[in-house]
């Protein structure tokens, strides 16, 4: 095959932080390329270089594409060539509709005027090649993100696309809908379109790539061809870590002890549909030392059970009762919760979890103000010690606790939210998606932490879509399906066939 994509020497720093250093990658036409590593490796900011985010002269090194050396001096530069990344955060304006996304910026117009009968028209036919039924007028924001993860794609076809880069395409997405997002890039092969897939779910990068290259620490590792020989998981994270890891989760011996938490009889309705009840009468409890695990299909209600305990952050209506120690305690609002020893590390870390504009030492402390202020003041000694502390004891790479969260890795913006509810001092913990979209390494930290609070203890609850995961951490599960409890099981008894079959019989039930 010959080359669609050279990328020469590159290297990219930002205040502190070598991110690239001499990262070479070559791309064949046709093929799906995977790029994987650690969070913090440099995958996307790779990514960003090739499409002209970050432009010429804000890089070192060269970029190759068609045969020809490029310079990007924007997204429309690389654009024109037929170079398209879809981020891991969708672009879409979720009050527009699906042809008003598809078409933004590049409108069908006549003497300046959108011709509405060729956008619609084109939109079906773009839907159709990604396999969207969806008509063009609905509102993005009534579709779920594995459609408009599709959309996102059909904007690419819409814009002639030769070279696809998807960022985590997977990673909020449940099994079926990255079952045929997978498929769809297949055919988009077989159509001579070349994809570049970054992502951490190794088991999807074994399915659809032909090469993989691995990047650790900002350098290229490995270009490794999936066709010339048998390229195991083990390699691959072993080229991403730099060791070879044993086992995916950490030894546990659960030393568990009484009662420590509950949820009675919790109902929750919908907080724009009135009479909609989107939490069904759920009990559930965790006990002094266990981790218990929240499994279930997207849209079962595992979020929305989380944020109505805590503070009553969604939902209306909503009735039961929340113990702590035998003790109904108050979780009316997020304040009183978290003065009752709740911490919620919320799925979406980016828009409720930090404010990335900020410091990690601001984000650190920022629910536990109280604890390095005097007289209302804030100690800044105090605090940076605090924020200084976590950092090493998380294992968050940053050169200081003063570097803004939004040039941090996903692994370790995570690692910042964890801290900053570490700091609160919880004796309950919920988790929900903890390790969505980062590496291997920074889920087996964050695993190992969960095992602390739980040997000091505390109480731990885990959301998760992926079932090996909770399989793999949990002491216990519950199973969810239509904001019901419909099932529950001690991990080591369990399986995901187990799951499944709960969730099935529930739905054939229903």
């Amino acid at each position: 095959m010959s080359a669609l994509l050279e990328m020469r020497n590159i290297s990219k720093t930002f205040p502190g932080v070598k991110a690239l250093e001499n990262v070479n990658l070559e791309v064949h036409s046709g093929e799906i390329h995977a790029i994987v590593g650690e969070n913090g490796a440099g995958k996307s900011t790779l990514m960003k270089v090739l499409s002209g985010v970050y432009p010429k002269g804000e890089y070192g090194g060269q970029i190759f594409f068609d045969g020809q050396e490029r310079e990007f001096r924007n997204i429309r530069d690389s654009e024109k060539l037929g170079i398209i990344i879809i981020h891991q955060e969708l672009a879409l304006v979720p009050l527009l509709s699906i042809a008003e996304n598809m078409f933004l910026g590049n409108e069908p117009a006549k003497g300046g005027v959108i011709h509405w009968p060729e956008t619609f028209s084109r939109t079906r036919a773009l839907l159709k090649k990604v396999g969207l039924n969806e008509a063009p007028a609905t509102l993005v924001t009534n579709i779920g993100v594995g459609k408009q993860q599709l959309v996102e794609i059909a904007k690419a076809l819409a814009k002639q696309v030769r070279l696809l880069i998807l960022d985590e395409p997977t990673a909020s997405l449940n099994e079926s809908d990255s079952e045929a997002l997978l498929n769809l890039l297949l055919e988009f092969k077989a159509q001579g379109i070349t994809s570049i897939l970054i992502s951490h779910k190794l088991n999807e990068i074994s399915k659809v790539a032909d090469r993989i290259t691995v990047l650790r620490d900002g350098s290229t590792v490995e270009t490794m061809d999936c066709h010339k020989e048998t390229i195991s998981e083990d390699r691959i994270i072993k080229n991403m870590v730099g060791r070879a890891m044993e086992d995916r989760y950490p030894a546990r011996v659960p030393n568990i002890g009484e009662e420590i938490f509950s949820i009675e009889d919790w109902q929750v309705f919908h907080e724009f549909h009135a009479g909609r009840r989107v939490i069904k009468g759920v009990n559930v409890n965790v006990r002094r030392g266990e981790i218990v695990g929240i499994a279930g299909l997207m849209g079962s209600g595992r979020t929305e059970l989380a944020m109505s305990v805590f503070g009553r952050s969604y939902g209306r209506n909503i009735s039961g009762r929340v113990k702590l120690d035998g003790r109904e305690i108050d979780v009316s609002t997020v304040e009183k919760a978290v003065k009752n020893g709740l911490a919620y590390v919320t799925e979406d870390r980016k828009h409720y979890g930090l404010v990335l504009d900020d410091t990690i030492k601001n984000n650190i402390t920022l629910a536990s103000l109280g604890q390095i202020s005097r007289r209302g003041v804030i100690d800044e000694v105090r605090e940076i010690g605090v924020a200084n502390d976590y950092r090493k004891k998380l294992n968050i790479r940053s050169p200081n606790v003063f570097q803004k969260t939004v040039n941090l890795s996903g692994g370790n913006q995570q690692k910042v939210v964890l801290s900053k509810w570490l700091f609160s001092n919880p004796k309950i913990l919920i988790l929900d998606e903890p390790t969505r979209g980062i590496d291997v390494g920074a889920k087996y930290e964050i695993y190992t932490i969960m095992n602390s609070l739980a040997n000091e203890g505390r109480g731990v609850l885990v959301i998760s879509s992926e079932m090996p995961e909770l399989l793999g951490i949990c002491d216990r599960i519950y199973v969810m399906n239509e904001g019901a409890i419909v099932g529950e099981m001690l991990a080591k008894d369990g399986s995901q066939e187990n799951i499944m079959r709960a969730i099935m019989r529930a739905g054939a039930a229903a």
